[in-house]
């Protein structure tokens, strides 16, 4: 059997293997899952994607499947709970985010009918197709991450920084960036709008 050329991120880890050949770059537009990847890429700060993805069902669990409207109602006792959960990551911080993020989400699918058409925005609603051959090639941050940040924090958002929100755009296929010679490359690019 002919083994599929794939970036190189994944090493050989089963679970990042799946995430990459089936989820990574596609573009997404519902809004729980947009509000998920936010939540999570914001949780990764400091850790690895592995880790995250390893607890990503158990934050579905602990976070009411990731429902802005359920999470923007948490209390202390919801945060004390959370913070207990050794499914997963218990910082203050990063849990007090996720919660006042739940009410700032609620705000922009207020102003712009639903999450998607703000956030796609950032790209002019459709994915930019970079061509990048090497990992090390891959920037750690764009002139529209940095723009994404600097609105989603004057909005109130934590855990937003612009290095977050480029791992969030290439996980959300706002950006293509598999390398060229990845079999995803040119899949992820059928994508359509």
């Amino acid at each position: 059997m002919i083994q599929k050329q794939r970036c190189s991120w994944p090493n050989d880890n089963p679970l990042m293997i799946e995430y990459h050949d089936k989820e990574w770059g596609v573009p997404v537009h519902n809004d729980i899952r947009l509000f998920e990847f936010l939540i999570l890429e914001g949780v990764q700060a400091g850790l690895t994607w592995k880790i995250i993805l390893r607890k990503r069902e158990n934050y579905r669990k602990a976070f009411s499947g990731f429902d802005p409207a359920k999470i923007s109602h948490y209390t202390e006792a919801d945060e004390e709970r959370l913070l207990a959960d050794p499914g997963i990551v218990r910082n203050r911080l990063k849990i007090r985010a996720t919660i006042i993020n739940a009410g700032k989400f609620l705000e922009v699918q207020k102003e712009y009918g639903s999450f998607d058409k703000y956030i796609w925005q950032f790209v002019a609603g459709k994915p930019r197709m970079n061509e990048f051959k090497y990992l090390s090639e891959i920037p750690p941050e764009t002139k529209e991450s940095l723009v994404m940040s600097k609105d989603l924090k004057k909005r109130g958002f934590k855990f937003v920084g612009s290095t977050i929100c480029y791992a969030f755009m290439q996980a959300t296929g706002m950006v293509n960036d598999h390398t060229i010679d990845c079999f995803r490359y040119n899949e992820v690019s059928t994508y359509r709008q």
